[in-house]
Protein backbone atom coordinates (compact mmCIF):
# COMPACT_ATOMS: atom_id res chain seq x y z
CA UNK A 1 0.00 0.00 0.00
CA UNK A 2 1.53 3.38 -1.36
CA UNK A 3 0.25 5.30 1.35
CA UNK A 4 -0.52 4.47 5.05
CA UNK A 5 -2.81 7.53 5.50
CA UNK A 6 -3.29 10.78 4.57
CA UNK A 7 -0.76 12.38 6.86
CA UNK A 8 1.54 9.91 5.40
CA UNK A 9 0.73 11.04 2.07
CA UNK A 10 1.03 14.50 2.55
CA UNK A 11 4.90 13.66 4.07
CA UNK A 12 5.48 12.22 0.54
CA UNK A 13 3.99 14.82 -1.23
CA UNK A 14 5.83 17.69 0.76
CA UNK A 15 9.01 16.07 -0.06
CA UNK A 16 7.82 16.54 -4.28
CA UNK A 17 7.39 20.02 -3.61
CA UNK A 18 10.70 21.15 -1.68
CA UNK A 19 11.56 22.83 -4.90
CA UNK A 20 8.97 25.50 -4.70
CA UNK A 21 9.53 26.44 -0.82
CA UNK A 22 11.43 29.47 -2.12
CA UNK A 23 8.51 30.72 -4.10
CA UNK A 24 6.63 31.53 -0.48
CA UNK A 25 3.69 29.43 -1.70
CA UNK A 26 0.01 29.26 -0.58
CA UNK A 27 -1.12 25.88 -0.04
CA UNK A 28 -5.14 25.57 -0.31
CA UNK A 29 -7.08 22.09 0.09
CA UNK A 30 -9.87 20.66 -1.50
CA UNK A 31 -12.03 19.38 1.48
CA UNK A 32 -12.66 17.27 3.22
CA UNK A 33 -9.87 14.67 2.40
CA UNK A 34 -7.25 16.89 1.35
CA UNK A 35 -6.99 18.60 4.23
CA UNK A 36 -4.87 16.39 5.78
CA UNK A 37 -2.56 16.19 3.09
CA UNK A 38 -2.57 19.65 2.35
CA UNK A 39 -1.46 20.22 6.43
CA UNK A 40 1.60 17.71 6.20
CA UNK A 41 3.15 19.99 2.93
CA UNK A 42 1.96 23.37 4.41
CA UNK A 43 4.09 22.59 7.41
CA UNK A 44 6.91 21.04 5.62
CA UNK A 45 7.15 24.45 3.39
CA UNK A 46 6.23 26.70 6.11
CA UNK A 47 3.47 28.12 4.18
CA UNK A 48 0.15 29.41 4.79
CA UNK A 49 -3.29 27.04 4.41
CA UNK A 50 -6.32 27.33 3.67
CA UNK A 51 -9.31 25.47 2.01
CA UNK A 52 -10.56 26.00 -1.41
CA UNK A 53 -13.86 25.64 -1.70
CA UNK A 54 -15.68 25.08 -4.95
CA UNK A 55 -18.80 23.53 -6.46
CA UNK A 56 -19.63 22.41 -9.73
CA UNK A 57 -22.36 24.09 -12.18
CA UNK A 58 -24.02 21.05 -13.55
CA UNK A 59 -26.44 21.55 -16.47
CA UNK A 60 -30.21 21.76 -15.47
CA UNK A 61 -30.96 18.59 -17.11
CA UNK A 62 -27.67 16.36 -17.38
CA UNK A 63 -25.94 17.89 -13.57
CA UNK A 64 -23.17 15.21 -13.80
CA UNK A 65 -22.04 17.13 -16.96
CA UNK A 66 -20.24 20.18 -15.90
CA UNK A 67 -20.54 23.83 -17.76
CA UNK A 68 -18.45 25.74 -15.03
CA UNK A 69 -18.14 26.11 -11.17
CA UNK A 70 -17.95 28.77 -8.63
CA UNK A 71 -15.61 29.94 -5.64
CA UNK A 72 -15.69 32.80 -3.25
CA UNK A 73 -15.99 36.53 -3.82
CA UNK A 74 -18.32 35.44 -6.27
CA UNK A 75 -15.37 33.71 -8.81
CA UNK A 76 -17.45 31.60 -11.77
CA UNK A 77 -16.04 29.89 -14.11
CA UNK A 78 -17.79 28.96 -17.21
CA UNK A 79 -17.33 26.58 -20.12
CA UNK A 80 -18.82 28.47 -23.00
CA UNK A 81 -18.54 25.42 -25.20
CA UNK A 82 -20.73 23.41 -23.16
CA UNK A 83 -23.08 25.72 -22.34
CA UNK A 84 -23.70 26.62 -26.24
CA UNK A 85 -23.94 23.21 -27.10
CA UNK A 86 -26.15 22.02 -24.26
CA UNK A 87 -28.42 24.89 -24.82
CA UNK A 88 -28.68 26.35 -21.57
CA UNK A 89 -29.86 29.58 -21.22
CA UNK A 90 -28.32 32.46 -19.04
CA UNK A 91 -31.08 32.58 -16.79
CA UNK A 92 -30.88 28.38 -16.23
CA UNK A 93 -27.23 29.38 -15.95
CA UNK A 94 -28.26 31.65 -12.98
CA UNK A 95 -30.39 29.56 -11.33
CA UNK A 96 -27.94 26.64 -11.00
CA UNK A 97 -25.47 28.92 -9.75
CA UNK A 98 -27.52 30.41 -6.87
CA UNK A 99 -28.53 26.53 -5.42
CA UNK A 100 -25.00 25.81 -5.65
CA UNK A 101 -23.92 28.81 -3.92
CA UNK A 102 -25.99 28.34 -1.43
CA UNK A 103 -24.28 24.90 -0.36
CA UNK A 104 -20.50 26.57 -1.20
CA UNK A 105 -21.37 29.09 1.58
CA UNK A 106 -22.84 26.70 3.86
CA UNK A 107 -19.27 25.00 3.82
CA UNK A 108 -17.06 28.01 3.98
CA UNK A 109 -19.09 28.75 6.98
CA UNK A 110 -18.39 25.12 8.62
CA UNK A 111 -14.66 24.87 7.51
CA UNK A 112 -13.78 28.58 7.92
CA UNK A 113 -16.05 30.25 10.26
CA UNK A 114 -15.53 33.67 10.49
CA UNK A 115 -11.52 33.67 9.48
CA UNK A 116 -10.94 35.52 6.42
CA UNK A 117 -10.01 33.40 3.13
CA UNK A 118 -6.39 33.95 2.50
CA UNK A 119 -5.95 36.02 -0.69
CA UNK A 120 -3.77 34.32 -3.45
CA UNK A 121 -3.67 37.55 -5.35
CA UNK A 122 0.40 37.42 -6.83
CA UNK A 123 0.62 34.67 -5.12
CA UNK A 124 2.27 30.54 -5.97
CA UNK A 125 -1.06 28.11 -5.31
CA UNK A 126 -0.36 24.80 -4.37
CA UNK A 127 -3.86 23.06 -4.98
CA UNK A 128 -4.16 19.82 -3.01
CA UNK A 129 -6.23 16.58 -2.62
CA UNK A 130 -5.49 13.10 -0.82
CA UNK A 131 -6.34 11.76 -5.27
CA UNK A 132 -7.86 12.16 -8.54
CA UNK A 133 -10.52 10.50 -10.68
CA UNK A 134 -11.96 12.08 -12.64
CA UNK A 135 -10.48 15.30 -12.27
CA UNK A 136 -13.50 17.62 -12.56
CA UNK A 137 -12.78 19.03 -8.71
CA UNK A 138 -10.27 19.79 -9.15
CA UNK A 139 -9.89 21.92 -12.74
CA UNK A 140 -12.82 23.73 -11.05
CA UNK A 141 -10.22 24.28 -8.20
CA UNK A 142 -7.38 25.47 -10.31
CA UNK A 143 -9.87 27.30 -12.33
CA UNK A 144 -11.21 29.13 -9.61
CA UNK A 145 -7.83 30.16 -7.88
CA UNK A 146 -6.91 32.04 -11.44
CA UNK A 147 -10.27 34.03 -11.19
CA UNK A 148 -9.45 35.02 -7.93
CA UNK A 149 -5.92 36.61 -8.80
CA UNK A 150 -3.24 33.68 -8.02
CA UNK A 151 -0.10 33.78 -10.48
CA UNK A 152 1.49 30.38 -10.62
CA UNK A 153 -1.20 27.34 -9.93
CA UNK A 154 0.51 23.88 -9.06
CA UNK A 155 -1.83 20.58 -8.73
CA UNK A 156 -0.24 18.56 -6.33
CA UNK A 157 -1.89 14.85 -5.51
CA UNK A 158 -0.60 11.31 -3.83
CA UNK A 159 -1.99 9.73 -6.59
CA UNK A 160 -4.57 9.50 -9.70
CA UNK A 161 -4.64 7.57 -13.35
CA UNK A 162 -2.39 8.82 -16.11
CA UNK A 163 -5.35 10.17 -18.25
CA UNK A 164 -7.02 12.32 -15.80
CA UNK A 165 -3.46 14.19 -15.28
CA UNK A 166 -2.96 14.93 -18.71
CA UNK A 167 -6.24 16.44 -18.77
CA UNK A 168 -5.55 18.80 -16.18
CA UNK A 169 -2.05 19.99 -17.20
CA UNK A 170 -3.76 22.49 -19.24
CA UNK A 171 -5.17 23.91 -16.10
CA UNK A 172 -2.55 24.08 -14.19
CA UNK A 173 0.91 25.47 -14.29
CA UNK A 174 2.80 21.95 -13.20
CA UNK A 175 0.85 18.72 -11.94
CA UNK A 176 2.70 16.51 -9.26
CA UNK A 177 1.84 13.41 -8.88
CA UNK A 178 3.68 10.03 -6.66
CA UNK A 179 1.49 7.46 -8.01
CA UNK A 180 -0.37 7.30 -11.50
CA UNK A 181 -1.23 3.22 -11.84
CA UNK A 182 -2.50 2.74 -15.21
CA UNK A 183 -5.10 -0.09 -13.64
CA UNK A 184 -6.84 2.70 -10.97
CA UNK A 185 -9.97 1.41 -9.80
CA UNK A 186 -10.60 4.01 -6.66
CA UNK A 187 -8.49 6.50 -4.51
CA UNK A 188 -9.07 4.94 -1.54
CA UNK A 189 -7.41 1.13 -2.86
CA UNK A 190 -3.95 3.17 -2.51
CA UNK A 191 -4.38 3.93 1.47
CA UNK A 192 -4.17 1.97 4.02
CA UNK A 193 -6.46 3.85 6.05
CA UNK A 194 -8.86 6.04 3.94
CA UNK A 195 -12.08 6.44 6.27
CA UNK A 196 -13.65 9.70 5.87
CA UNK A 197 -12.20 13.17 7.09
CA UNK A 198 -14.88 14.41 9.74
CA UNK A 199 -15.55 18.39 9.38
CA UNK A 200 -14.46 18.36 13.21
CA UNK A 201 -11.02 17.09 11.75
CA UNK A 202 -10.93 19.72 8.88
CA UNK A 203 -11.73 22.74 11.37
CA UNK A 204 -8.93 21.46 13.81
CA UNK A 205 -6.62 21.59 11.29
CA UNK A 206 -7.40 24.66 9.95
CA UNK A 207 -7.24 26.37 13.23
CA UNK A 208 -3.76 24.26 14.05
CA UNK A 209 -2.51 26.02 10.92
CA UNK A 210 -3.33 29.62 12.29
CA UNK A 211 -1.16 29.19 15.35
CA UNK A 212 -2.66 26.17 17.40
CA UNK A 213 -1.09 23.22 18.22
CA UNK A 214 -1.70 20.41 15.80
CA UNK A 215 -4.17 18.08 17.26
CA UNK A 216 -2.84 14.67 16.94
CA UNK A 217 -4.21 11.88 14.82
CA UNK A 218 -4.81 9.58 17.48
CA UNK A 219 -7.20 12.26 19.00
CA UNK A 220 -9.16 12.84 16.08
CA UNK A 221 -9.86 9.69 15.25
CA UNK A 222 -11.08 8.56 18.41
CA UNK A 223 -13.28 11.65 18.01
CA UNK A 224 -14.30 10.05 15.54
CA UNK A 225 -15.21 6.83 16.85
CA UNK A 226 -17.04 8.76 19.70
CA UNK A 227 -19.05 10.77 17.56
CA UNK A 228 -20.09 7.17 15.19
CA UNK A 229 -21.29 3.92 15.00
CA UNK A 230 -18.82 1.64 12.69
CA UNK A 231 -19.64 -1.74 13.61
CA UNK A 232 -20.90 -5.44 12.64
CA UNK A 233 -24.25 -6.46 13.32
CA UNK A 234 -26.64 -9.16 13.60
CA UNK A 235 -29.88 -8.31 11.59
CA UNK A 236 -33.08 -9.76 12.53
CA UNK A 237 -35.29 -10.46 9.19
CA UNK A 238 -38.62 -12.44 10.78
CA UNK A 239 -37.04 -15.92 12.09
CA UNK A 240 -33.24 -15.13 10.20
CA UNK A 241 -30.76 -13.45 11.47
CA UNK A 242 -28.51 -11.60 8.95
CA UNK A 243 -24.62 -10.40 9.01
CA UNK A 244 -24.57 -7.05 8.49
CA UNK A 245 -22.37 -3.54 8.93
CA UNK A 246 -24.09 -0.41 10.09
CA UNK A 247 -22.11 3.14 10.10
CA UNK A 248 -24.30 6.14 11.61
CA UNK A 249 -22.04 9.66 11.28
CA UNK A 250 -22.04 12.08 13.81
CA UNK A 251 -25.51 13.55 13.38
CA UNK A 252 -26.99 11.09 10.93
CA UNK A 253 -30.36 11.65 10.41
CA UNK A 254 -30.82 9.05 6.89
CA UNK A 255 -29.87 5.38 6.87
CA UNK A 256 -29.21 3.86 3.47
CA UNK A 257 -29.98 0.57 3.09
CA UNK A 258 -27.79 -2.00 0.51
CA UNK A 259 -28.89 -4.88 -2.27
CA UNK A 260 -26.49 -6.16 -3.11
CA UNK A 261 -26.79 -7.75 -6.90
CA UNK A 262 -25.71 -11.31 -7.19
CA UNK A 263 -22.94 -13.38 -6.23
CA UNK A 264 -21.71 -10.79 -4.03
CA UNK A 265 -22.43 -9.63 -0.31
CA UNK A 266 -21.97 -7.08 2.35
CA UNK A 267 -18.34 -7.13 1.71
CA UNK A 268 -18.55 -5.47 -2.05
CA UNK A 269 -16.07 -3.22 -2.69
CA UNK A 270 -18.18 -1.77 -4.97
CA UNK A 271 -20.90 -0.82 -2.60
CA UNK A 272 -18.14 -0.53 0.27
CA UNK A 273 -16.85 2.76 -1.66
CA UNK A 274 -19.78 4.11 -2.35
CA UNK A 275 -21.09 3.97 1.32
CA UNK A 276 -17.59 5.43 2.64
CA UNK A 277 -18.83 8.18 0.51
CA UNK A 278 -22.34 8.13 1.10
CA UNK A 279 -20.53 8.60 5.56
CA UNK A 280 -18.78 11.00 4.67
CA UNK A 281 -21.66 13.56 3.82
CA UNK A 282 -23.47 12.00 6.58
CA UNK A 283 -25.73 9.65 5.56
CA UNK A 284 -26.00 6.60 7.41
CA UNK A 285 -25.37 3.03 5.79
CA UNK A 286 -26.69 -0.64 6.48
CA UNK A 287 -24.79 -3.41 4.23
CA UNK A 288 -26.28 -6.64 4.78
CA UNK A 289 -26.24 -10.49 3.35
CA UNK A 290 -29.52 -10.79 1.82
CA UNK A 291 -29.11 -14.49 2.04
CA UNK A 292 -27.64 -17.09 4.48
CA UNK A 293 -24.71 -18.77 3.77
CA UNK A 294 -26.93 -22.24 3.25
CA UNK A 295 -29.95 -20.48 1.41
CA UNK A 296 -26.69 -18.87 -0.72
CA UNK A 297 -26.07 -22.72 -1.61
CA UNK A 298 -29.49 -23.07 -3.59
CA UNK A 299 -28.76 -20.45 -6.57
CA UNK A 300 -32.18 -20.19 -7.22
CA UNK A 301 -32.59 -18.31 -4.00
CA UNK A 302 -29.96 -15.40 -5.53
CA UNK A 303 -32.49 -14.71 -8.14
CA UNK A 304 -36.15 -15.35 -6.18
CA UNK A 305 -36.97 -11.38 -6.30
CA UNK A 306 -39.83 -11.71 -4.21
CA UNK A 307 -37.75 -13.45 -1.40
CA UNK A 308 -34.70 -10.59 -1.65
CA UNK A 309 -37.80 -7.85 -1.43
CA UNK A 310 -39.30 -9.54 1.46
CA UNK A 311 -36.05 -10.00 3.10
CA UNK A 312 -35.01 -6.27 2.27
CA UNK A 313 -38.26 -5.03 3.79
CA UNK A 314 -37.77 -7.31 6.94
CA UNK A 315 -34.46 -5.68 7.76
CA UNK A 316 -36.26 -2.03 7.55
CA UNK A 317 -38.27 -2.85 9.67
CA UNK A 318 -35.69 -4.35 12.46
CA UNK A 319 -33.65 -1.07 11.95
CA UNK A 320 -36.75 1.50 12.29
CA UNK A 321 -36.77 -0.74 15.44
CA UNK A 322 -32.83 -0.12 16.59
CA UNK A 323 -33.26 2.73 19.31
CA UNK A 324 -30.52 4.89 18.18
CA UNK A 325 -32.21 5.30 14.53
CA UNK A 326 -35.26 3.98 14.97
CA UNK A 327 -36.50 7.73 13.63
CA UNK A 328 -34.41 8.32 10.42
CA UNK A 329 -35.39 8.31 7.02
CA UNK A 330 -34.62 4.96 5.22
CA UNK A 331 -33.33 4.67 1.45
CA UNK A 332 -32.37 1.59 -0.46
CA UNK A 333 -29.05 1.75 -3.07
CA UNK A 334 -29.60 -1.62 -4.76
CA UNK A 335 -26.65 -2.66 -7.17
CA UNK A 336 -27.92 -5.31 -10.24
CA UNK A 337 -30.37 -7.71 -9.26
CA UNK A 338 -30.40 -5.88 -5.64
CA UNK A 339 -31.95 -2.67 -7.59
CA UNK A 340 -34.73 -4.96 -8.58
CA UNK A 341 -35.51 -6.40 -5.01
CA UNK A 342 -34.84 -2.29 -3.61
CA UNK A 343 -37.92 -1.31 -5.98
CA UNK A 344 -40.06 -4.00 -5.30
CA UNK A 345 -39.90 -3.75 -1.81
CA UNK A 346 -40.21 0.18 -2.44
CA UNK A 347 -43.85 -0.33 -4.17
CA UNK A 348 -45.29 -1.80 -0.89
CA UNK A 349 -47.62 0.39 0.28
CA UNK A 350 -46.65 1.13 3.46
CA UNK A 351 -43.15 0.85 2.85
CA UNK A 352 -41.96 4.58 2.87
CA UNK A 353 -38.61 4.34 1.45
CA UNK A 354 -37.63 7.73 1.19
CA UNK A 355 -35.40 7.35 -2.21
CA UNK A 356 -34.22 4.65 -3.96
CA UNK A 357 -31.11 4.58 -6.06
CA UNK A 358 -29.76 1.73 -8.98
CA UNK A 359 -26.74 1.45 -9.52
CA UNK A 360 -26.56 -0.74 -12.92
CA UNK A 361 -29.52 -2.22 -11.93
CA UNK A 362 -32.08 -4.37 -13.12
CA UNK A 363 -35.59 -2.67 -12.60
CA UNK A 364 -37.21 -5.10 -15.08
CA UNK A 365 -36.82 -7.78 -12.30
CA UNK A 366 -40.15 -5.69 -10.49
CA UNK A 367 -41.63 -4.36 -13.79
CA UNK A 368 -45.63 -6.04 -12.62
CA UNK A 369 -44.68 -3.28 -9.58
CA UNK A 370 -43.01 -0.45 -11.20
CA UNK A 371 -46.14 1.78 -11.13
CA UNK A 372 -46.71 1.31 -7.86
CA UNK A 373 -42.93 2.63 -6.32
CA UNK A 374 -43.44 6.36 -5.05
CA UNK A 375 -39.72 6.84 -4.02
CA UNK A 376 -37.91 8.82 -6.15
CA UNK A 377 -36.11 7.06 -8.01
CA UNK A 378 -32.72 7.38 -9.45
CA UNK A 379 -31.19 4.67 -12.11
CA UNK A 380 -27.61 5.10 -13.22
CA UNK A 381 -26.21 3.32 -16.03
CA UNK A 382 -22.85 2.79 -17.87
CA UNK A 383 -23.06 4.89 -21.31
CA UNK A 384 -20.92 1.12 -22.65
CA UNK A 385 -23.82 -0.67 -20.34
CA UNK A 386 -25.96 -1.23 -24.06
CA UNK A 387 -28.38 -4.06 -22.79
CA UNK A 388 -28.69 -2.66 -19.24
CA UNK A 389 -29.17 0.82 -20.50
CA UNK A 390 -31.91 -0.41 -22.62
CA UNK A 391 -33.82 -1.91 -19.62
CA UNK A 392 -33.49 1.26 -17.47
CA UNK A 393 -34.94 3.15 -19.71
CA UNK A 394 -38.02 1.04 -20.39
CA UNK A 395 -38.00 0.96 -16.40
CA UNK A 396 -37.96 4.89 -16.91
CA UNK A 397 -40.84 4.64 -18.72
CA UNK A 398 -43.30 2.67 -16.48
CA UNK A 399 -42.26 4.40 -13.13
CA UNK A 400 -44.96 7.13 -11.78
CA UNK A 401 -42.87 8.05 -9.28
CA UNK A 402 -39.45 11.84 -9.55
CA UNK A 403 -37.25 9.58 -11.31
CA UNK A 404 -34.16 10.17 -13.23
CA UNK A 405 -31.69 8.12 -15.66
CA UNK A 406 -28.14 9.71 -15.46
CA UNK A 407 -25.57 8.02 -17.47
CA UNK A 408 -22.40 8.02 -16.55
CA UNK A 409 -19.81 7.88 -20.24
CA UNK A 410 -17.69 5.56 -21.30
CA UNK A 411 -18.37 3.44 -18.22
CA UNK A 412 -19.54 -0.42 -18.44
CA UNK A 413 -21.33 -2.66 -16.30
CA UNK A 414 -19.60 -2.93 -12.76
CA UNK A 415 -18.10 0.88 -13.50
CA UNK A 416 -14.67 0.05 -13.38
CA UNK A 417 -13.14 2.79 -15.40
CA UNK A 418 -10.95 5.77 -13.57
CA UNK A 419 -13.25 7.63 -11.93
CA UNK A 420 -16.52 6.19 -12.88
CA UNK A 421 -17.32 4.45 -9.71
CA UNK A 422 -16.89 7.66 -7.93
CA UNK A 423 -19.41 9.53 -10.42
CA UNK A 424 -22.04 6.97 -9.35
CA UNK A 425 -21.17 7.95 -5.58
CA UNK A 426 -21.59 11.29 -6.01
CA UNK A 427 -24.64 11.12 -7.93
CA UNK A 428 -26.20 8.82 -5.28
CA UNK A 429 -25.14 10.79 -2.64
CA UNK A 430 -26.98 14.05 -4.11
CA UNK A 431 -30.10 11.91 -4.37
CA UNK A 432 -30.17 10.84 -1.04
CA UNK A 433 -29.20 14.11 0.15
CA UNK A 434 -31.96 16.21 -1.39
CA UNK A 435 -34.33 13.73 -0.69
CA UNK A 436 -33.73 12.47 2.68
CA UNK A 437 -31.95 15.36 4.13
CA UNK A 438 -32.59 18.80 2.62
CA UNK A 439 -37.18 17.18 2.10
CA UNK A 440 -39.19 17.54 5.18
CA UNK A 441 -39.72 14.78 7.19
Amino acid sequence: MPFVDRADAGRQLAARLEHLRGTHPVVLALPRGGVPVAFEVARALDAPFDVIVVRKLGVPFQPELGMGAIGEDGARVLNAAVVREAGVSSEQVAAVEQTERVELERRVRRFRGTRERLSVAGRTVIIIDDGIATGSTARAACRVARFQGAARVVLAVPVAPPESLESLRHDADEVVCIETPGHFFAIGQWYGDFSQTPDDEVVALLESAGGRKKPTEAGLRREAREAQVDEDVEVHAGTILLSGHLTLPEGAQSVIVFAHGSGSSRRSPRNQFVASVLNRDRLGTLLFDLLTAEEELDRANVFDISLLARRLARVTHWLRGEPTIKHARVGYFGASTGAGAALLAAAEPNAQIGAVVSRGGRPDLAASRLGEVRSPTLLIVGGRDQLVLELNREAKAQLRCESRLSIVPEATHLFEEPGALETVADMASSWFTRHLLEAPS
